[in-house]
């Protein structure tokens, strides 16, 4: 059976969080996946009083975390540190990481073999940034060869994004499920699932399972029975979380 896991913000204490608690005791789903946003370590407590397994995702470059410049390294060991914080006190096995924008994918593995973390996972990412919300062109690790260069070199595992590498297809002209396959032959240690708008679109829009254009029964026939899975899909409301048990019901009829 797949272990599914529901995406939420270290600063989601306001809302989400007593939701986050009804439907974990009503077993829709298995762990939380707390997206760490930089100065929030005055949330910890909270999620630290809840029973309920967690997996650690590092900010990314809309939070100023941004591996592929050297530049930047300073403030990278600053945030992770506070990720850090997050990880051991949740006991969270995996800690999910993006590779930067622009910069260059060598220094991304510089520094992420620095942190020397046993938990780390390279996430995949689109070819492309989103433009005017990024502040870069190109991601980091939106290719198997830029992957293959962070895990061998930080010894670390894999995070495979299925919307991300459909977008990094489209941007190459690849074949989307082909490369899908090439992309799963690294072995991810857990997966991110969304829908797409189209297979021919560059940028991930997190649409909700079976509202969009992927073949998922497709897709998910190549997961592992027990694969771990975050469903990163949108959420229309702030009052409740209808539309992810949606998605996890979506999900699990495949399984």
């Amino acid at each position: 059976m797949y272990r599914l896991g529901l995406k939420l913000w270290s600063i989601n204490t306001d809302y989400y969080y007593d939701e986050a608690i009804r439907l974990y005791n009503d077993g829709v789903y298995d762990f939380i996946e707390l997206y760490v946003v930089p100065n929030s370590i005055k949330t910890l407590p909270q999620w630290m009083d809840l029973e309920i397994p967690f997996a650690i995702h590092a900010p990314h470059f809309a939070n100023g975390f941004n591996l592929a410049k050297k530049e930047c390294k300073a403030g990278n060991i600053e945030k992770y540190n506070e990720v850090k914080k997050f990880a051991d006190a949740l006991m969270s096995d995996h800690i999910i990481f993006h590779g930067g924008i622009d910069g260059n994918i060598e220094e991304t593995a510089r520094q992420l073999t620095a942190f020397d973390e046993p938990r780390a996972l390279i996430e995949n990412k689109p070819f492309r940034a989103i433009p005017n919300k990024m502040g870069g062109e190109f991601c980091r690790g939106s290719t198997i060869e830029e992957l293959q260069v962070v895990i061998e070199a930080a010894k670390c595992g894999f995070c495979f994004d299925i919307g991300h590498a459909l977008c990094s297809a489209a941007s190459q002209r690849m074949e989307p499920y082909s490369y899908l396959s090439d992309f799963a032959k690294l072995n991810p240690a857990m997966y991110h699932l969304t829908d797409i708008e189209s297979l021919d679109d560059e940028y991930d829009k997190h649409l909700h399972l079976g509202t969009g254009a992927l073949d998922i029964k497709r897709v998910i026939a190549g997961f592992p029975e027990s694969a771990t899975i975050t469903l990163e899909t949108n959420k229309d409301s702030k009052d409740n979380l209808d539309d992810f048990i949606s998605d996890t019901e979506y999900v699990l009829k495949w399984n």
